[in-house]
């Protein structure tokens, strides 16, 4: 419950937003408050729909004078639901949502409540894309401040490989400019540290031309689950070799009741590749031929498509509000160990939604040494998730101890660490794992930038004098 002197002050920043201050009781607070995961069930003491890096600054300024706790809400599909919090003031971003394209200089700039949706429909325009993740409806901050593994990563890197600056509200109140060329450690250190460092209220990014004029080839092939093994094997050893034009992310899903699929495939379990081929059509036969012909499919899925609407096919399927529970790792391999393991649970999936992905992290991503940024699994392999998801609360229990029990098993066939993105809440030490070798140079630098941690709503690292 907030001190009566703090409400009171409520009254004075709302007066002094260009925005709108939703406090509880207040018409619209509990949509407000509802963020991507309906799992999470939190009740800040206001939520600040800041209008601009102006509000941005009033709001942060107004939670440090204050001592409390403060959020940041970009797109709200942060898998452990930090972009609210108990009593906090949330500085919600999704009123800043404008995107800007230069063609000829091949960047695009987009604000800090951008939905990917927005980039890419922006940059699609001029037959281009920046690398992002595999749902469109994904927060531009979120993805990029985690690292952001995509569609593109094996051609073009991960995401923070292809920001070129960042406006960031630092805890102090001033605002910046991040880059290679000024505040560098504070660029390296949003490279894939998180929310840890300040507000970003605008990130620039680099694009390429993808595809024929923004037109690739992609979608799923389908096995049944029985060929999970076989399936797996081949792939560990296909993807590294593949040309970097070609990449596909592995899944064991239960084939959704919908169109397009077939009717005969609905509520079957399988393992599914979802591939994308951005290089030239003319030499796309040949690459995607190993693609085609391997096994005994259920369905061969793919086809010419505007980058975007791959990035957002599964869009649908995923709506905000379900329930969700995370857990996960990254691997370097997918051993014979691992593929018992995906055999085992791959059998159990508890729900239609429920899913294991591994997305691969090589090719370009993988050329960068792992303490050029902060985001530092690098040496190639994939970033693996297992998500419990229904629509159902009543469900909330069996998803969890589904997932739970998988990741256990699964856990000692992993490289330690895991994408922070997909991070729950299971304290410092699985953080420590996710960062290797860069964890005591990110401390420094929150050290320097935010000493009393003002922003420890996230995948904690604290200052390097604070540090446990």
């Amino acid at each position: 419950m907030q001190e009566p002197s703090t409400r009171h002050s409520y009254e004075a920043l709302a007066h002094s937003l260009r925005g709108e201050l939703i406090r509880p009781g207040e018409a619209g607070y509990d949509s407000a408050r509802a963020v991507y995961n309906a799992m999470i069930d939190r009740r800040p003491g206001a939520i600040a729909r800041c209008a601009d890096t102006a509000d941005v600054v009033r709001c942060v300024d107004f939670a440090r004078e204050h001592g409390i706790d403060l959020a940041v809400r970009g797109g709200g599909h942060n898998a452990a639901g930090l972009g609210v919090w108990d009593d906090a003031l949330v500085i919600d971003l999704s009123a800043m949502r404008t995107v800007t394209v230069d063609a000829e200089a091949r960047k695009v700039t987009a604000q800090g409540g951008c939905l990917w949706s927005d980039v890419d429909g922006a940059t699609a325009e001029a037959g281009m894309a920046t690398p992002s993740g595999f749902l469109a409806s994904t927060g531009v901050g979120g993805l990029t401040l985690g690292g952001g593994v995509g569609y593109l990563t094996r051609r073009f890197g991960l995401t923070v490989d292809n920001l070129l600056s960042a406006e960031v509200v630092l805890a102090d109140g001033t605002t910046v400019t991040a880059s290679a060329q000024e505040h560098v450690d504070l660029f390296w250190a949003l490279r894939g540290g998180g929310g840890n460092f300040g507000v970003v209220t605008a990130f620039t990014f680099a694009c390429h031309e993808i595809g024929e004029d923004g037109i690739v080839i992609g979608g799923p092939v389908l096995y049944d689950l029985a060929d999970t093994a076989a399936v797996m094997r081949w792939y560990r050893e296909l993807v590294p070799a593949l040309p970097e034009e070609l990449s596909g992310w592995l899944g064991l899903i239960t084939i959704p009741p919908a169109p397009p699929f077939p009717e005969e495939l609905w509520g079957r379990k399988s393992c599914a590749i979802v591939w994308c081929y951005t290089g030239p059509h003319d030499k796309a036969e040949a690459v995607l031929a190993p693609v085609r012909e391997f096994g005994s499919p259920l369905l061969v899925g793919l086809q010419e498509m505007p980058f975007p609407v791959l990035q957002s096919a599964f869009d649908g399927l995923y709506p905000a509000g379900l329930q969700w529970y995370w857990r996960a790792d990254v691997f370097h391999e997918i051993s014979d160990d691992a593929i018992d393991v995906h055999l085992k649970y791959g059998e159990k999936l508890p729900t239609g939604h429920s899913t294991m992905h591994l997305y691969p992290i090589d090719g370009a991503a993988a050329r960068i040494p792992e303490d050029a940024t902060a985001f530092a699994y690098r040496r190639g392999g994939w970033a693996g998730v297992i998500v419990g998801v229904d629509p159902d609360p009543a469900n909330a229990g069996l998803i969890t101890d589904w997932a739970q029990r998988y990741w256990e098993e699964l856990h000692p066939t992993s490289a330690g660490g895991a994408y922070v993105n997909f991070l729950g809440d299971e304290g410092q030490d699985r953080i420590r794992a996710s960062y290797l070798g860069n964890y005591d140079r990110l401390t420094r630098i929150k050290e320097r930038y935010d000493p009393e941690n003002l922003f420890h709503v996230n995948q904690n690292i604290p200052p390097a004098t604070r540090r446990p």
